[in-house]
């Protein structure tokens, strides 16, 4: 397992020299929960053990792999505000980090990705078939932790929002290679596919103890905001980031043939021949006609670069805001950075 200590695997590095200093406020900040984010660690490397050798073989590579695991820190950040004090939130960060997990070993053989994380991929090293069933066998381990704890409340949540995932799965698949996808219905799709999961990680710390169901809703819009900022960030990057920096070539998702925020922008102040170059990328799912700097200055003539940076800053201001509605704590200050650190960060 990965000892990597969470300052080395966390912020600094990706954050731009001008928002450095919010990065070391933010990496203090989540010292606060470092001992049980090893521990979420140390819970997932033990849930992936089997009689199945290939099983533990992915899963050490996974877990290895490491990742800003930030959506178990924010259910301990959460559980640490509302004075939660046992170990439930450490099972259930493991839960929350295996569903992502699994989302990301599907979305590579989907998206026939080659890396993740500067390391080849998972389906790159062990092929389509044994990923796929390793993606459904991490879904099902997040459900075996789930029905350990017996919480019905927490099944429920963990069952409506991988089911919406999904969906938001499907309906992305399919608009891939269509340049016809409109913004309320990308946004859609973010909703489900990446802010769903990010809301369930900061409501679950509610439903530990009968005093944080008050704070519910609040901890849900936190998360439902700072994983829709999360994510136009990413989409953001594959624009506006270096090859280094994101670990993949730059416009990789529209090599997948998957429009992204930027270009939905810039697409209706493009000319036609504008938008006939895009149509060309993504049926051929590469730059073998038209190259990606041609693509990069026309988004960034549009405007469109500008106007996604500015919908990331209201998303991240939406999640600030439902952090401040939460009992003043150095855990609540961590949210707050939390929100800042989606808007900024450079991978």
């Amino acid at each position: 397992m990965n000892q990597t200590s969470l300052r080395d695997r966390l912020l600094l590095s990706t954050l731009p020299p001008g928002e450095r200093e919010n990065g070391r406020r933010l990496v203090a900040a989540l010292a606060l929960i470092e001992g049980k984010l090893k521990d979420v660690e140390r819970e997932m490397e033990a849930r992936t053990r089997s009689e199945v050798k290939t099983i533990g073989l992915i899963g050490d590579y996974l877990v290895d792999g490491g990742g800003k695991r930030i959506r178990p820190a924010l259910l301990l950040l959460g559980a640490r505000l509302l004075g939660y004090e046992g170990s439930r939130d450490v099972r259930y960060g493991a839960m929350i980090e295996f569903i992502h997990s699994a989302t990301l070993v599907h979305d590579d053989i989907i998206d026939a990705a080659e890396t993740r994380r500067g390391r080849p991929s998972v389906n790159r090293r062990w092929g389509n078939e044994l990923t796929v069933l390793f993606g459904d066998w991490l879904y099902m381990k997040a459900m075996e932790i789930a029905l350990d704890e017996g919480d019905l409340k927490v099944l429920k949540l963990l069952s409506d929002v991988t089911l919406a995932m999904t969906e938001g799965e499907i309906l992305g698949a399919e608009r891939r290679g269509s340049a016809g996808i409109g913004l309320p219905v990308y946004m859609d799709i973010v909703r489900r596919k990446t802010a769903l999961l990010f809301a369930a990680a900061c409501r679950i710390p509610s439903l530990l103890l009968p005093s944080g169901a008050q704070h519910g809703d609040t901890l849900w819009a936190f998360g439902e905001a700072l994983g829709t900022a999360f994510q136009l960030q990413d989409d953001l990057l594959d624009y506006t980031a270096s090859e280094e920096e994101l670990g993949k070539p730059v416009l990789s998702d529209l090599r997948e043939g998957k429009l992204t925020l930027p270009l939905i922008l810039a697409l209706p102040a493009m000319t036609r021949p504008e938008r006939g170059l895009v149509e060309v990328v993504m049926r051929e799912q590469g730059f073998e006609s038209v190259t990606p700097d041609q693509l990069l200055e026309i988004v960034h003539r549009t405007g469109a670069i500008a106007s996604a940076r500015q919908l990331v800053d209201e998303w991240a201001s939406r999640a600030a805001d439902q952090a401040g509605r939460l009992p003043a704590a150095d855990a609540r200050d961590a949210l707050l950075l939390a929100a800042e650190y989606a808007a900024n960060r450079r991978k």
